[in-house]
């Protein structure tokens, strides 16, 4: 106990006592997810669900390199507001055998009448067993979200950043 009131008066510290950088992005991997077709759940009180099935893909970036593990979803809500949230979960599995589980949030909205579309980003947690993989469990990141090129089929392109 007294050591984890130690580690938080350390980060609350008062800024004159400890400088902190400002956060950079560094690029970490880029994925190519497969998707189904959308299964519509229903109506429920918070909004529309559906589900769209993750059938596959790949991702390669520096120092990890592999595929999307068929059998993940894409978990849904369109709320009032015209936004939907967004949260996948599923697996990757590096060209080296090491399955990591990628659990992923976001929330798209459509852009206002005459304003540029708004990206989308999402803030992704990953769980990689000890080892080669571990920096993806003490890292934070952010993703960006978009259609992925006609060639891949129904799926879409998300990139991963360290932030630093």
């Amino acid at each position: 106990m007294k050591r984890a009131w130690l580690l938080l008066a350390a980060i609350a510290a008062p800024a004159s006592a400890q400088t902190v950088p400002d956060p950079s992005l560094e690029f970490a991997f880029e994925e190519i997810v497969t998707l189904g077709p959308a299964v519509a759940a229903g109506a429920t009180p918070r909004g529309a669900r559906q589900y769209i099935p993750i059938t596959g893909g790949t991702f390669e970036g520096p120092g990890i390199k592999g595929e999307i593990v068929p059998g993940g979803w894409d978990w849904q809500l369109r709320r009032a507001d015209g936004c939907t949230e967004i949260e996948a979960d599923y697996f990757l599995k590096t060209d080296d055998g090491v399955v990591i589980n990628v659990l992923n949030r976001g929330v798209l909205c459509p852009p206002v009448a005459g304003a540029r579309p708004v990206p989308v980003r999402t803030h992704p947690v990953f769980e990689a067993p000890q080892g080669k993989y571990d920096w993806l469990n003490r890292t934070t990141f952010i993703g960006t979200l978009e259609g992925a090129p006609p060639s891949a089929g129904p799926a879409v392109k998300i990139r991963f950043f360290k932030v630093n």
